[in-house]
């Protein structure tokens, strides 16, 4: 068993940062469950977005629990899974979010103090936007018309009302990762070694003190001992799922599973929240001339008393279809269409896969989905609270997910509102000039509960499981280091008390960046 100063856990968005940043100050084993990077040449460029949401090899395939909030289905609930994550698979968003989000946060995490951890993110990655387009604009003009003003920087902290163009991870034609800004240049320091396919069971303990991990790597237990400290960097579906196998949760409902109890702390798993959607479509009469979803607006329309006034809690993306309508189909529509049974055979999904992609040979389908384009409604600041609870101490079976969503009735209430703000700004002119009929949920739709309940996905903006907090219930301190045990941090979306209303992507860049302060600074 070999002995390394630190052990990170996890190589996505926050784990290639602090092990980059760690390697500088001592010996670092990163653990990362999923394939290198560059065994997959779509991570790395800012079009492979559309391939990697089809490479099973670079999402796992995980599902939430049933519940009638949604209509009785399983929700998929995927994450980026090899080196840079969820932050080497997405559409490449990088947004801060409002300052009024982090002022939700506890004393040494509001705006203020985050913002510089952001611009030596923004450094290294050098995040853009793209260039405008007819159709763009046009959305713009009518976002105006119905009731936001137009943005030149999303990034200033002030989401009130707003809408503009998203910055973005990217240079030319290469994706700017965590992985490929951070890691990548770190790769040849002696310091640091790099494990892929390597997925970590648990953590080791003397006491209440993290010595080092056991993890499978090629079917094959393997240890490994830390003698400073170990920081999760997993994600908010996988750090407490380790932490939880470890001994470290609901004592009495570890003891059900067999797993000795290192530390009762009864939050680990819960708080879990994420971003849910509904996706309003429509037909233009003609082409849209944009391959990317750029502009993110966002706006107050509910009621929450736990917002200040002007807190936005909606988000809009208006989605030209033709840049990945293909591939999110092809992700998805097999575990909608077939029955859980048949979904676990691989030739079922790869024959609704294959007629998918057989379809849209057709020019018939392509032309018809090159004139759709979709305004993407986003509920920012949920009230609902879900769970990720152990099935099993076995680390092979999922843990339980249960996102919450609709918990809280005021969810629906401003998820609804949203999407009649979606259809104000479809009904002015700029969209209605270019073309604005709407396909889904459709003019005969007249139940939109019914219909949301149905059409809800995620927005895969998981977070809060490992709440951080000042308070002795938080499962980490403002240090990131896990309350009542030594050597062990977490350091991802999980600390979240509170996600941002925007994406979760930047965010966790900046808590992977001010953790490795952290460490140094111990």
């Amino acid at each position: 068993m070999k002995t390394y100063d630190f052990i990170v856990v996890g190589g996505g968005s926050a784990g290639c940062i602090v092990a980059a940043e760690l390697a500088a100050r001592g010996d670092v084993l990163l653990l990362e469950a999923g394939p290198h990077a560059e065994e997959h040449p779509e991570t790395l460029a800012a079009d492979g977005y559309k391939k990697a949401f089809t490479n099973d090899e670079l999402l796992y395939e995980r599902f939430s629990v049933r519940d009638d909030r949604w209509n009785d289905r399983r929700l998929f609930m995927g994450s980026g899974r090899g080196l840079g994550g969820s932050g080497s698979v997405n559409a490449m968003v990088y947004t801060r979010g409002a300052k009024e989000d982090f002022a939700q946060w506890p004393a040494g995490w509001r705006w203020d103090d985050v913002v510089p951890s952001f611009q030596s993110v923004e450094d290294v990655l050098r995040p853009r936007r793209r260039a405008p387009t007819d159709w763009t604009e046009r959305c713009i003009a009518a976002s105006e018309q119905a009731g936001f003003r137009r943005s030149e920087n999303l990034n200033d902290g002030d989401l009130s009302g707003v809408l503009g163009y998203e910055w973005m991870n990217y240079e030319g034609d290469r994706r700017r990762s965590s992985f490929v800004g951070f890691l990548a240049p770190a790769s040849e320091q002696p310091t640091l070694t790099v494990h892929t396919g390597a997925s970590v069971h648990r953590v080791t303990f003397e006491g209440t003190r993290a010595t080092g991990v056991v993890y499978e790597q090629g079917g094959v237990v393997h240890q490994a001992a830390a003698s400073s400290e170990i920081i999760l960097c997993a994600g908010a579906l996988a750090s407490p799922a380790i932490l939880l196998r470890s001994g470290v949760g609901p004592a009495a409902d570890l003891s059900a599973l067999g797993i000795d109890v290192v530390l009762n702390q009864p939050e680990v798993g819960q708080n879990l929240h994420d971003h849910p959607n509904v996706q309003l479509f429509f037909r233009g009469k003609r082409d849209v001339d944009c391959d990317y979803p750029q502009l993110y607006g966002f706006h107050r329309v509910g009621e929450s008393a736990e917002l200040v006034a002007g807190q936005p809690d909606t988000c809009y993306v208006f989605y030209p279809a033709r840049s990945s309508f293909r591939e999110g189909l092809i992700r998805l529509l097999p575990s909608i269409a077939l029955p859980e049974r048949l979904y676990q055979r691989s030739w079922a999904r790869n024959g609704v896969r294959g007629a998918i992609a057989a379809a849209f040979r057709s020019r018939t389908v392509t032309d018809f989905v090159a004139r759709m384009w979709g305004i993407v409604v986003i509920l920012g600041k949920p009230q609902s609270r879900g769970k990720l609870t152990l099935r099993s101490a076995d680390p092979a079976i999922s843990p339980a997910v249960d996102p919450g969503y609709f918990a809280h009735s005021s969810d629906m209430t401003t998820l609804l509102r949203g999407v009649e703000k979606a259809r104000d700004t479809a009904a002015t002119a700029p969209l209605r000039n270019f073309g604005n009929r709407e396909l889904l949920p459709g003019p005969l739709n007249k139940n939109l509960d019914a219909w949301a309940r149905q059409n809800v996905m995620t927005t895969y903006h998981y977070a809060g499981t490992c709440r951080m907090g000042a308070d002795d219930r938080a499962v980490v301190n403002c240090e990131l280091k896990v309350n009542g045990l030594e050597g062990l941090r977490v350091a991802d979306a999980s600390i979240m008390p509170v996600a941002p209303v925007a994406a979760l992507n930047a965010p966790s860049m900046m808590i992977g960046k001010r953790a490795a302060a952290a460490v140094v600074a111990s």
